[in-house]
């Protein structure tokens, strides 16, 4: 005999978990566990094997279940039990798996009734359970027996709060039916981790151990000491039918007999016996899978969202249909010319946040990268004084000239812009290596067809190629242009009138002063171990000085270096250091910071590197110059130049600076317009317009459009996916269908509870029968009378606590009652307060409510006719 509902829950989860399986996924369903709170030979253990159906726990008199029963249902094709302290073993007589309880229980314990809080922990597989945990407690106790500590008391109460504080735990409250419920521990316990009373229901055992005369019906309708969730009755098989063998069958069937054919349950038997505590369990548990798969439905749903459209193109797919192919072909490129293009233009979507890519990549190089390599090549100040002196003298020949020869300007001139050759074909080669990175990037798109993204990628690569030599020849022809023609009318250049009277400090003009050009994070890198180690500072860079501070706050500052005489050099990456470093020094040898002749700053990247040099160059602070001077041009530059010389010199020296910086700011400008229209331009319109036909021309379409087998499979697992969603979500609709949520019980007053722990114990569930009233003792009445009694009443002192009096459920048959001859009719309302009352009031004393309130019946039951007779 198993737990019928539990079994027709079953193969419900099972197909969840199919469901969930066949798309890789596992289903966290979490089902509650049950764990089993009450005083000791409460009937705890009976309880829980009633539930799962199987007769193989520890029985007995006294405490027997002296270490938590971790017991974890497993559902198997097979069935048997395994221990975890002897997990080599496996069980298929019950009979051992209780001797095994027993034996390691004493192994811990000893045999004299020791207790531990250390678990059992019992699987038990089989095809008739859910995976659900059970845990079976020790007893509450409140004296030591044996060697039990003298703090038995609270050590069981630690260990029961420990199992059952779990939000996920169902708390089932034993208390036997001839024992004051008032009293009962179990459920104290079970409000002070549920206040709400929204997982607790009570159980009450051993009602047909009950003193003859007396029940627990008021109990068990939920009117007296009332529960949220209510209580059940059960009566479990006792120790004669447990040494007898009775089958948990024979004891099922015994039960419902029992409350079939007792007066006082009879009418609510349905809702009484272990079957109606396994159906609200399993009710408890259809609750918990109801409720998990609004979430479960959710994401089903929402990967099937995101399915559907790829599923959409899959659904009539034919991997030979030539129409296909050439829809995917035209699609394909098509695609690949709005994502390049997209690329190199900016877009709003699908932006990339992480790092720089295709065309501000581009920007930066025209931007950046190239003025700051025309300002690396810039000429040396010595060594171009020098060179204008030899010209000079050079074209005066053996004459001494009297006036400033015009040809050494253009000389020193022409030199100075067939310079710009190397940095402008290195511009050319930088955008041509993003370009490639760009169609590479373009390409992945295509990686469903592996010809096809190959036959792309070389016939544009080999026509950037192409340009790429076409946009060099242009650059070199631009160059060629300005060496044909030193322009000395052009608007911009000072003259030679002017020449003289210009400051030789005038070309390094700064930005407007105190203007931030850079703030950004750097470390300084070459700090010692001894002072603190590399460190990460934020910088301000202005036109004046670049000053650092502990944070971005910029609250502390750590120091302010003027940008006078300050020069930039590169420095190579330490061998074990993933820094890009440069460094900043003064050109008089000085100490820069503290008693450093220079600054190393360490970047994350080479990019970041040089855009700071590019953000030093607009503040003034140029690139150091490798300078190699043999012994003759450092004895050259001892000698003294006559006075007429050093004129003509500095006249010449201003000229060839006015007009060089127009040269450079001409290539400044035509470079990036000169690499877009012979290049990126040209390659857009050539991936729109003619990349199409090349690919035509270079294989056909069949061997083109040939899926990869990654494809194929990524295909027939998204179809599959797709149905496996669908199946699981028809799966989750038929549960949603096919099963019902109970409501969560209204509240009900359980102040009672909280009265009890004051030290106050209301009254016992039940009373004997009795014609005569003991002496000096009122008759008893379910809580307080609506009006005066019908029987005088001692008064009750005012001052004293009062908790609900003792209720005979069959008193004597007595004329002053008011009988109510029908067992059946509709129980009494019982009052919310009932502590708030005394239990009668003395004949005179006027009622403070009337006698006839239609919602305060009077409740006092007599028992049936049949009976006293």
């Amino acid at each position: 005999m198993g737990n019928r509902g539990m079994e027709e829950l079953i193969p419900l989860v099972n197909k969840l978990q199919d469901a969930f399986s066949s798309i890789g996924q596992s289903c966290h369903l979490d089902l509650p566990q049950i764990a089993v709170v009450g005083g000791q030979s409460a009937g705890k253990s009976s309880v829980l094997e009633n539930f799962v159906g199987r007769d193989f726990l520890p029985r007995g008199s006294g405490i027997v279940t002296r270490r938590p029963l971790i017991l974890q249902l497993i559902f198997s094709k097979t069935e048997y039990a395994e221990f975890l302290h002897c997990k080599s073993k496996k069980f298929t007589d019950f009979d051992e798996v209780r001797q095994e309880i027993e034996a390691e229980t004493d192994r811990a314990t000893g045999t004299n009734k020791g207790i531990s809080p250390i678990p059992i922990n019992l699987r038990v597989y089989s095809p008739h359970v859910l995976n659900l945990t059970l845990i079976d407690l020790p007893g509450i106790t409140k004296v030591p027996v044996g060697d039990q500590p003298q703090d038995i008391e609270y050590q069981i109460k630690d260990m029961i709060l420990q199992f059952i504080s779990r939000e996920s735990s169902l708390i089932l409250a034993v208390t036997p039916a001839n024992m004051d419920l008032a009293n009962s521990d179990a459920l104290k316990m079970a409000k002070e981790v549920d206040p709400q009373g929204l997982r607790t229901i009570g159980v009450m055992t051993k009602l047909d151990l009950m003193d003859e005369g007396t029940d627990a019906r008021d109990v068990l309708e939920n009117k007296l000491l009332p529960l949220r969730r209510g209580y059940i009755g059960v009566v479990n098989r006792s120790q004669k039918d447990i040494d007898g063998k009775k089958d948990i069958r024979a004891a099922l069937a015994a039960e419902r007999k029992f409350f079939l054919s007792h007066p006082a349950y009879r009418h609510m038997a349905d809702r009484m016996g272990t079957p109606h505590l396994q159906k609200v369990l399993n009710q408890q548990l259809t609750n918990h899978i109801r409720e998990t798969l609004p979430s479960l439905r959710s994401k089903l749903q929402s990967q099937l969202l995101s399915l559907e459209k790829e599923v959409e193109e899959y659904k009539n797919f034919r991997p030979d249909d030539p129409t296909r192919k050439t829809k995917a072909l035209l699609q394909m490129v098509q695609q690949f010319a709005v994502d390049f293009e997209k690329r190199i233009e900016g877009s709003g979507d699908q932006v990339d946040t992480l790092e720089l890519s295709g065309g501000a990549r581009i920007n930066r190089i025209f931007h950046e990268r190239f003025p700051f390599e025309l300002v690396k090549m810039e000429f040396d100040e010595k060594d171009l004084r020098r060179e204008i002196s030899y010209a000079i003298k050079n074209i005066h020949g053996v004459r001494t000239g009297l006036f400033t020869p015009d040809m050494a300007f253009e000389a020193i001139v022409k030199k100075q812009i067939i310079k710009l050759k190397e940095p402008s074909l290195k511009c050319v080669d930088l955008v041509v290596s993003e370009l490639a990175m760009v169609i590479k990037k373009c390409a992945e798109k295509l990686g469903s067809y592996p010809r096809l993204r190959e036959e792309t990628e070389r016939i544009v690569t080999t026509y950037i190629r192409e340009r790429e030599g076409k946009t060099k020849d242009q650059i070199l022809l631009l160059i060629d242009i300005e060496l044909s023609y030193i322009n000395t009318n052009h608007e911009d250049f000072i003259g030679f009138a002017n020449a003289q009277q210009r400051s030789t400090q005038a070309n390094k003009k700064r930005a407007i002063p105190n203007q931030v050009i850079r703030r950004g994070w750097l470390t300084i890198n070459n700090i010692s171990i001894m002072k603190g180690g590399s460190k990460e500072y934020w910088f301000i860079l202005t036109a004046e000085s670049l000053s650092w501070y502990k944070d971005e706050e910029e609250k502390e500052k750590k120091y302010m270096l003027p940008l006078d005489n300050l020069k930039i050099r590169d420095v190579e990456k330490g061998f074990m250091s993933n820094k890009h470093v440069f460094a900043i020094f003064n050109t008089e040898q000085r100490n820069v910071y503290k008693d450093l002749r220079q600054i190393e700053l360490a970047c994350d990247s080479q990019e970041d590197v040089d855009s700071w040099k590019a953000s030093f160059l607009r503040a003034g602070v140029y690139p150091e110059k490798d300078q190699v001077e043999n012994e003759d041009g450092a004895q050259e530059n001892t000698f003294s130049m006559d006075p007429q010389l050093e004129r003509q010199v500095e006249t010449i020296r201003n000229l060839v600076d006015s007009y060089v910086g127009i040269i450079n700011k001409s290539i400044r400008d035509l470079m990036p317009k000169t690499i877009m229209h012979l290049m990126i331009n040209n390659t857009k319109d050539f991936i729109h317009s003619e990349l199409l036909a090349y690919l035509y021309s270079s294989a056909d379409q069949n061997s083109l459009m040939e899926e990869s087998a990654d494809q194929a499979q990524r295909r027939d697992d998204m179809l599959r996916m797709y149905h496996a969603l669908k199946e699981a979500l028809h799966i989750i609709g038929d549960i949603s269908t096919s099963t019902v949520s109970t409501p969560v019980p209204p509240p009900v007053d359980d102040t009672w509870l909280q009265s009890t722990s004051s030290g106050h114990s209301p009254t016992p569930q039940r009373r004997p029968t009795s014609t005569v009233l003991p002496p000096g003792r009122p008759p008893a009445v379910r809580g307080p009378m609506p009006g005066p009694p019908l029987i005088p009443i001692p008064a009750v002192a005012s001052g004293s606590n009062f908790v609900a009096p003792p209720i005979p459920s069959r008193p004597g048959p007595q004329s002053s009652f008011v009988v109510n001859n029908d067992p059946f009719s509709a129980p009494p309302q019982i009052p919310s307060r009932p502590a708030r009352v005394p239990p009668g009031i003395p004949p005179g004393v006027p009622s403070r409510r009337p006698p006839a309130a239609p919602n305060r019946p009077t409740i006092i039951r007599p028992a049936e006719p049949s009976l006293l007779d």
